[in-house]
Order: structure tokens, then C-alpha cells, then sequence
């Protein structure tokens, strides 16, 4: 909701994982200056406090309605001229120069987030500092996610000169790739329906383009899902490879053995009681049997086969050696593993197609509602199992492979 000058969040219509999402990505949207009013049905406090310790000293916090029933909050993102003009000067290349010394030092940071978030896709701006300025690196990687490239001018020993660019999404960066590095953004293509694990090896614009999806936008939200609070930004990518094959076994092999024997005993069960009523659930119930046949064996396979492998690799690359291979190449497991996975995928497609995307029809009962439930959820970890192997493991390992040749 919008009025005519600021933009109005009504928090209780908003799905409980997207609220604080939603806050701060219309926050890092508003231009100095630009309020948005939080409206909800209780103090949203923890708001504040999350903003001012993510965000910075960079806005104002003004109750226009405090309860009973409805709290009302003006948040206004604080004038740029904070920090002294003179610290904010222009390159000859027009580039933004932030003369970090001559800013306040509780507004070091703030001032140069807030210059960053002002940047278009492919603008830059430049930290000229007295010393090396890293901690800002780690704070904007961790923060607003791997949405910029830090290039070092002059490295001391008296001034440290850093381009900070913000990325374009039109590089050849793959859904797949981009997920790998920050998980956060597979929220936004789950949203437009975009594969991310099985169908991971195309860009962001070739697969909006064959959904006929104006890749812009999602462009846009990619970079906004960077910038959201969370407690837990996992980059897989600087996992051990060892490491991140026992966390496959042991989260998302070990979730499917547990779930899916009981997926598909309420599949068979609803599908005898309703599927007189709901025809959709015989073929649903079918695609089970085929997922459960073929994740069994396909675990096994990895566990047994690739995954020994992989540790092979990691081993032979720690002491300098060659890998000693018995049986199938790792190039060949893979594509078995990969095309295995996208049968799935292609099956799980099918059974939320038939199931209207989990829509749970007026006459379903409790079993039909859990089915429906589980499925989805079934559907969604597999999505990250299988982003894990086919982004992360596998060409990070075909590439360790490489490097003992």
C-alpha cells in the first residue's frame, strides 16, 4: 500500500517468513530523505533494534499511532548530508569518493552503506581511507550478499583507495551459481518458479525469458534479498568438500529416509479414499512410488560410490598425490547423479501441476491436508539437497580433479 509520499507496510497481511524481509527491503528502496510507515497489530520494537544494528544510526523512528489496537511508525532514512560534504566528493570517472577520515566515526559505516545502496547496477564507488578498510567488506558481503566486486587501487602505506562496483545481473553467472553463493536468493526464483537446482545451469535472463518473465524485476528482488537480516547466511561454497559431502548424508539423506516411506504411505491411503473425487491423486500417488524408487537407490549409489570418491579427491589434493580409481570416473557418476536428479525434479514438477500448486480441495480431509503438506515441504528440501550436488559439490570436486591432472 502507498500513499501519495511514502509507502505503507501492513505487516499482518504479510506471510510471517516475509515480514521483516519485506521491512528492510522497502527500507534499502527509500531514497534519503523517503519515509515508509509500518503499520501492525503490536509494537514492532525488534524492528528498531534489528534496523540500527544491520543498517546503522541512518534513520529516524516516530510513533504516530502507539495501540491499543494498531502501532503506526514513520521510519525515515536520514539525509546523506550527515557526513560531512567534504567527505563525499566525485572522480574524474564520476565515480562517488567517501574520504572516510572526515566522517564522524559513528557514521563511517552507515555513510558508506548508504552510498553503496544508492548505487545502480554497474555504478561504483570509491573508499579512500587510512588504512586498510576490510572489515567493510566482510560487514557489506555478509549484509547485502555477493552483489559487488572490491578492487583494491592503493593498497598504503599511507592511503588505501577501494572500487567498490555494484554487479550487473547481465553476466553469465548462472541461477544455479548464483544461488551457490548466497542460498538467500533462492528464495526469490522459488517465488517465479525458477529452477535453481535441476535446471541451475542457465541465467537469470535466458530463464526469464523462456517464463516470459521481465528479468528486471527479478533482477531488482535479487538484489534487494541480499540485504535482509538474517542469523544464518550459510555460504556452502567455503565448505570442505569433504565436509559438505557427510552434510548431504547426514541432513538431507537422512530427512528423505525418515519422511518419505511415511509420504508415501498417506499418497496410497488418500489416493484409495478420495481418489474416486480427485482422479489427479492416482497419477499423484504413482509419481511417489517413482520418487521413493529411485531416491533409494540413487542415495545408496552416492553414498556408497560418489561421495568415497569425492573424499578420494579431497584426500589426493591435501597430500599433493594421485587419486587411485577402482571403479566408474567421476565425470560419469556425475552425470548419472545429475540426470537422476532432474527425473525427479521433473517428477515433483508434475505432482504440483496435478495438485494445482498443493491447493487442498474443500472436501480434503486431514490425511488429505497433510499429503499436500508434506509434499511441499518434501519438495522444497529436496530443492536444497539437490542445489547442494549438482551447484556446489560436484564442479567444485570436477574442478579439484582437475587441478592434480
Amino acid at each position: 500500500m502507498q500513499t501519495a509520499q511514502e509507502t505503507m507496510i501492513n505487516v499482518p497481511e504479510i506471510e510471517p517468513r516475509m515480514k521483516h524481509l519485506t521491512i528492510f527491503q522497502t527500507f534499502d528502496s527509500l531514497k534519503p530523505g523517503e519515509s515508509m510507515i509500518i503499520h501492525n497489530d503490536h509494537d514492532p520494537r525488534p524492528v528498531y533494534f534489528q534496523l540500527q544494528n544491520m543498517r546503522g544510526d541512518i534513520f529516524t523512528w516516530d510513533y504516530l499511532q502507539a495501540g491499543p489496537e494498531w502501532w503506526d511508525i514513520r521510519v525515515t532514512k536520514k539525509e546523506l548530508e550527515q557526513a560531512p560534504q567534504v567527505a563525499i566528493t566525485r572522480s574524474p570517472e564520476n565515480h562517488i569518493i567517501i574520504t572516510v577520515p572526515l566522517i564522524e566515526p559513528r557514521l563511517k559505516h552507515a555513510t558508506i552503506f548508504q552510498v553503496f545502496d544508492s548505487l545502480a547496477a554497474g555504478e561504483s564507488l570509491i573508499i579512500h581511507n587510512d588504512h586498510d578498510p576490510k572489515p567493510v567488506y566482510y560487514q557489506l558481503l555478509g549484509e547485502r550478499g555477493d552483489i559487488f566486486t572490491w578492487q583494491y587501487l592503493e593498497q598504503g602505506p599511507q592511503w588505501w583507495d577501494i572500487k567498490v562496483t555494484k554487479k550487473s545481473m547481465e553476466s553469465s553467472e548462472t541461477v544455479g551459481q548464483i544461488a551457490a553463493k548466497d542460498l538467500r536468493k533462492a528464495e526469490v526464483f522459488k517465488k517465479y518458479g525458477i529452477d535453481f537446482c535441476c535446471g541451475g545451469k542457465k541465467t537469470v535472463r535466458e530463464v526469464c525469458e523462456e517464463k516470459g518473465i521481465d528479468p528486471a524485476i527479478v533482477e531488482k528482488e535479487l538484489q534487494q534479498t541480499a540485504q535482509q537480516v538474517t542469523n544464518r547466511n550459510t555460504n556452502y561454497n567455503e565448505w570442505n568438500l569433504d565436509f559438505l559431502a557427510d552434510y548431504i548424508v547426514n541432513t538431507h539423506h537422512n530427512y528423505v529416509r525418515k519422511y518419505l516411506p511415511e509420504l508415501r504411505g498417506y499418497a496410497l491411503k488418500v489416493a484409495r479414499v478420495h481418489g474416486g473425487h480427485h482422479p489427479e491423486l492416482l497419477p499423484i500417488q504413482k509419481l511417489v512410488e517413482e520418487i521413493y524408487e529411485e531416491l533409494t537407490e540413487h542415495m545408496i549409489n552416492e553414498e556408497n560410490i560418489l561421495f568415497p570418491l569425492v573424499k578420494k579427491i579431497v584426500m589426493a589434493k591435501n597430500n599433493q598425490a594421485a587419486v587411485n580409481y577402482d571403479g566408474e570416473s567421476l565425470s560419469v557418476l556425475v552425470d548419472t547423479m545429475e540426470k537422476e536428479h532432474d527425473s525427479v525434479g521433473r517428477a515433483f514438477d508434475e505432482i504440483r501441476s496435478l495438485s494445482t500448486n498443493y491447493t487442498i480441495p474443500a472436501d480434503g480431509c486431514a490425511s488429505y491436508s497433510l499429503l499436500y503438506k508434506m509434499l511441499e515441504e518434501f519438495e522444497n528440501d529436496l530443492h536444497v539437497h539437490i542445489h547442494l550436488e549438482n551447484n556446489i559439490l560436484f564442479p567444485r570436486t570436477i574442478e579439484m580433479e582437475k587441478q592434480l591432472a
